[in-house]
């Protein structure tokens, strides 16, 4: 079992690209069934951070491929979605 707040230390990784893209800012659950749906991953900075981010990445749970102890892989080519985008 993994818990939330394990998830938020490790880095998630693109096994697409190998990119780096940070580490779990927030998590979404699926209320009627407490299900984790997605993980939420901060948008890159514009410039070295300091100036804003770009909006967040919420990545779909079933695209995680692998959650290993220190980094959580993910199949990201092209369903990152804009976090903003859907509200």
């Amino acid at each position: 079992m993994v818990k939330t707040s394990d998830l938020k230390l490790k880095e998630v990784v693109n096994v697409v690209d190998g990119k780096r893209l940070g580490s779990i800012t927030d998590i979404e659950i699926e209320v009627d069934t407490g299900k984790l749906t997605a993980i939420v991953v901060p948008g890159s900075g514009k410039f070295l951070g300091f100036f804003g981010r770009n909006d967040d990445m919420v990545i779909p749970w079933d695209k995680i491929t692998k959650i290993g102890f220190d980094v959580i892989l993910v199949e990201a080519p092209n369903f990152i979605v804009n976090k903003h985008a859907e509200s």
